[in-house]
């Protein structure tokens, strides 16, 4: 049985998260790292000089040059929450490493907040993901696999082709060694058509990469659009 490289990619343990981001000083100075990579600049004007105080509890940063007032928070997904940051992170940690689909419920119980607080915090960092990812492309090296995901109806037709099942294309752009993902793509199309397969290639491939699929006959599309295509056992 082959690997999924997805679920083998290597990640942050819980030890390793609480050593790195357990306090929340560790959590703001991962924040500002994150978004001013090198040193502070003015979302305003680009300038580089600030000054910094406090107010109502928050550290606010007010750039020399255009006297523009930010803080880390602004802009951001965190920015109209009183939350600590220690509880952003976690519940971010917490949405990615689950295989499965977290229930706010579950991430109420993890983070120690009401249900209302844990709802609105999954469906942000969701929402912030899906935008995030909307316009990748894959490139270079790219697994493709079709997959079909839903509930089942008595009576219904099983397998590839189910009528009561959602399809999907699951594809994994992998190294040059082909051994670890670098990005992933999961879509629903609306058929394993011609048609479908069309239009996901152009909306999620670069130009020119090398396929590997398990021979659906639809993938050979990849290669009327310029893709090499190589057909294995199943992905």
């Amino acid at each position: 049985m082959g690997i999924n490289m997805v679920q083998f990619q290597p990640g942050l343990s819980l030890t390793e998260f609480v050593d790195r981001y357990g306090t929340e000083a560790k959590c703001y100075r991962a924040l500002y790292r994150w978004r001013w990579p090198k040193g502070f600049r003015c979302p305003q004007c680009g300038g580089r000089a600030r000054s910094r105080f406090r107010r109502d509890g928050q550290v606010y940063y007010q750039c020399r040059a255009c006297r523009h007032q930010t803080t880390l928070r602004a802009g951001t997904l965190l920015q109209s929450s009183k939350l600590p940051l220690r509880l952003w992170l976690q519940a971010i940690y917490l949405l990615t490493s689950s295989k499965t689909n977290l229930a706010a419920l579950e991430l109420k119980r993890h983070l120690g907040v009401n249900y209302k607080a844990a709802w609105r915090m999954k469906h942000k960092i969701m929402q912030a993901m899906v935008e995030r990812e909307e316009p990748r492309k894959l490139s270079g090296f790219v697994q493709i696999d079709d997959a079909y995901l839903g509930g089942e109806r008595n009576g219904g037709k099983r397998g590839r082709g189910s009528e009561n099942k959602q399809p999907f294309v699951i594809a994994v752009q992998v190294d040059h060694d082909h051994e670890h993902p670098v990005f992933a793509v999961i879509e629903p199309v609306k058929a394993f058509d011609n048609a479908s397969l069309e239009d996901w290639i152009a909306r999620r491939l670069e130009p020119e990469c090398e396929v590997y699929s398990d021979g659906l006959a639809c993938f050979r599309r990849l290669e009327d659009a310029g893709h090499a295509h190589t057909t294995l056992g199943k992905v």
